[in-house]
């Protein structure tokens, strides 16, 4: 992602509903002009997966895509000339580390929702 590109959409892929609830109210106190919307089918993805997007992606993905898992999902995106911005959501280091391999950001488990220093990486997403 350009660090001069302003994001307009966080989309919450694969989360069920309880998780989505949890990831919006972060995501509008860390970034309240950004659009929040809830993605679980491909069809939502391909709506909202552009340079203005900011991708936070469970790491089981809840819901109807054409990637198998997220870490295959991250690396398909990764690839586009308008790659979003990705952030794997999980608690576990080694899934942290494949997906910032693969072309995420740094993400951030469910445990740190409260944590300042998650929010600033949001903010940080976003240029």
């Amino acid at each position: 992602m350009n660090p001069t590109t302003q994001l307009t959409h966080v989309a919450l892929v694969g989360h069920c509903g309880f998780d989505s609830s949890s990831l919006t109210r972060l995501a509008k106190s860390a970034l309240p002009d950004a659009k929040i919307v809830a993605v679980n089918s491909q069809s939502a993805l391909d709506e909202v997966a552009h340079a203005q997007s900011l991708l936070l992606i469970n790491r089981v993905l809840d819901g109807r895509f054409d990637a198998g898992s997220s870490l295959a999902m991250i690396q398909q995106l990764a690839q586009r000339d308008d790659s979003p911005a990705m952030m794997l959501v999980s608690n576990y280091p080694d899934a942290q580390a494949e997906a910032e391999a693969a072309g995420a950001l740094p993400g951030f488990g469910k445990s740190d929702l409260g944590k300042p220093e998650t929010a600033q990486r949001l903010r940080n997403a976003g240029g």
